[in-house]
């Protein structure tokens, strides 16, 4: 089974610019339909061509979530079906349920342990700490139990969850992915706003790193089912997200070499014999030049197209890697040099600066630039005109809440 006669069934669970990432992927890949879940419908995977969308609200319950896979990997064609999720709470609960469905479908997710040990916050740093990698120095902390006067950092100081899937059922006023404080009473209101929202899960406060955007940083890597990652590629930011449910998401990336990023990288996944793809975010620190490791995030994200619009496509790696058993000698270092964007050129053209909107011209005029949402494929005109909509919302967007614009 390889290329176009490969018969496999994907199934994606989530709504978002990811998983319709994914599901190019697969088109691309093997010109399969892939069935996407989600909880309602939403305009990055709703009328696509590519797509066979279900609705299926009370996905947050693993009862219904679990159902609705093995519905999905039962009532198609004779092929294998692989099932992934677009955001960390999906990964949790596929990995933790993982026993009810990988009789029907291929579940291609490391185990518990090392899903656990890798996305907590403060796990991952101290993993950091026993390997050698460099990161900034952080503290767990608890809000409602943890003072201020108690965390021992020079401020700035940045305050997450030490677990994205445990903070995405908690919903509050103010509530922000990432928060920046820049003295120690900010750091109290911080702790006390989430106290007051009654999140009982722990944080992680770090030193903040100096830079702007274009000093993120992303490692993706496919490990194989034996534990040992063989591929990787690194890309470097050039603008981030500012609204604040997705503050730090990467929404225009280069990608291409950096081989002491990816060696790091490797490192970490394989110590802990992490299986499948991985996300991993870094800082690169300009008073050394050092690349700081920040945080792992277990999925292919809406980021994660990058890695297949430079020609690398993760489709046709899950499927030699999980579905057809293929092992790969040693590790390939993606080099490919290639902009991955989610928002209009223009708009970084007013964000990124000069000399990083001169590599943005050269590799528009070289042909190298992808946004996952303009596909030639699609053609319904309600879905073409979802696209132009919302990318003409993302000037909005970023008027309202980058802090170059002095708003939001």
């Amino acid at each position: 089974m390889s290329g176009l006669d490969a018969r496999i069934r994907p199934i994606i669970l989530g709504g978002d610019i990811g998983a319709y990432g994914s599901a190019r992927a697969f088109h691309e890949g093997y010109g399969v339909r892939s069935v996407v879940i989600a909880g309602v419908s939403t305009g990055a995977v709703a009328r696509s061509t590519i797509i066979e969308h279900r609705v299926v609200p009370g996905i947050e319950d693993p009862d219904v979530l679990v159902a609705a896979v093995r519905e999905a990997a039962t009532d198609g064609p004779d092929c294998t079906p692989i099932v992934l999720a677009s955001a960390d709470w999906l990964v949790r609960t596929l990995v933790t349920h993982r026993e009810r469905i990988e009789d029907v479908a291929v579940v291609p997710y490391a185990s518990a342990a090392a899903l656990e040990r890798m996305t907590d916050k403060a796990r991952f740093t101290e993993t950091c700490a026993e390997l050698g990698v460099p990161h900034p120095r952080t503290q767990a902390v608890r809000a409602g139990e943890t003072r201020a006067a108690d965390v021992e950092l020079d401020f700035p100081v940045v305050v997450k969850a030490a677990s994205t899937a445990e903070f995405h059922e908690v919903e509050f006023a103010g509530k922000k992915k990432v928060d920046v404080a820049a003295s120690r009473a900010e750091l109290a209101a911080v702790l006390d706003r989430i106290a007051g929202a009654g999140f009982g899960g722990e944080l992680v406060v770090q030193e903040f790193v100096p830079g702007g955007d274009d000093q993120m940083g992303a490692v993706n890597l496919m490990s194989w089912p034996d534990g040992v990652a063989r591929f990787g590629l690194f890309g470097e930011v050039l603008l981030e997200e500012y609204t604040p449910g997705a503050l730090g998401n990467s929404v225009a990336q280069i990608t291409g070499p950096n081989a002491e990023a990816l060696e790091n990288a490797r490192r970490l996944v394989d110590h802990v014999g992490w299986v499948g793809f991985a996300n991993l975010d870094l800082k690169r620190d300009p008073r050394d030049g050092t690349h700081r490791f920040l945080e792992l995030n277990p999925r292919v994200g809406r980021s994660g197209y990058s890695v297949t619009a430079a020609g690398y496509n993760v489709a046709r790696m899950y499927v030699e890697a999980f579905v057809e058993g293929l092992g790969r000698d040693g590790f390939t270092a993606g080099d490919r040099e290639h902009l991955f964007t989610v928002v209009p050129l223009l708009l970084l053209r007013r964000y990124v600066g000069a000399e990083n909107w001169r590599r943005v011209r050269d590799l528009a005029g070289r042909r190298a630039v992808t946004n996952p949402l303009y596909y030639r494929p699609e053609r319904d005109p309600r879905r073409v005109g979802y696209v132009a909509a919302a990318m003409a919302n993302q000037f909005r967007k970023f008027a309202n809440h980058h802090p170059g614009t002095g708003r939001g």
